[in-house]
């Protein structure tokens, strides 16, 4: 894990918590709202769908397609120096929201828009598990 040093971590908050246990347990948790039945990320206090506080966190499918993306060349610091190129994507999700995550598991030239992707988790450290998307059936 040590490859991780000096990376910026996530610095999770009252209600982001959950998702982050989730991912330190492999999965993929968002909040759905128990009003309206939207799903949402990033994780809120409210639905940013009707306003409800009626939300409960639930298992997403991992799975997703590409919406946008950017190959990293030069690294933002010394630390992620050795994954350079990366992508940086906007993963749509099946169950409606967007996020963004790194793509991992191909080459910069093979991706593209609308590509098929599935989550996977990488740990960063005891107490961080950071998920990533690769191309779904690799």
């Amino acid at each position: 894990m040590t490859e991780h040093a000096g990376k910026n971590f996530p610095r999770p908050t009252q209600e982001s918590q959950p998702y982050w246990d989730g991912c330190r347990n492999g999965e993929l948790l968002l909040q759905r709202c128990s009003g309206c039945g939207e799903h949402q990320f990033y994780p809120r206090m409210m639905c940013c769908h009707c306003n409800s506080e009626a939300l409960a966190w639930v298992r997403a499918s991992g799975h997703g397609t590409v919406a946008s993306y950017t190959v990293v060349r030069r690294p933002v610091s010394q630390a992620y120096a050795a994954d350079t190129p990366y992508i940086v994507a906007l993963i749509a999700l099946a169950e409606g929201p967007t996020m963004m995550s790194n793509v991992i598991g191909c080459d910069a030239a093979d991706i593209s828009i609308g590509m098929p992707v599935e989550v996977t988790f990488e740990q960063w450290s005891e107490q961080m598990t950071v998920p990533k998307f690769r191309p779904r059936g690799a």
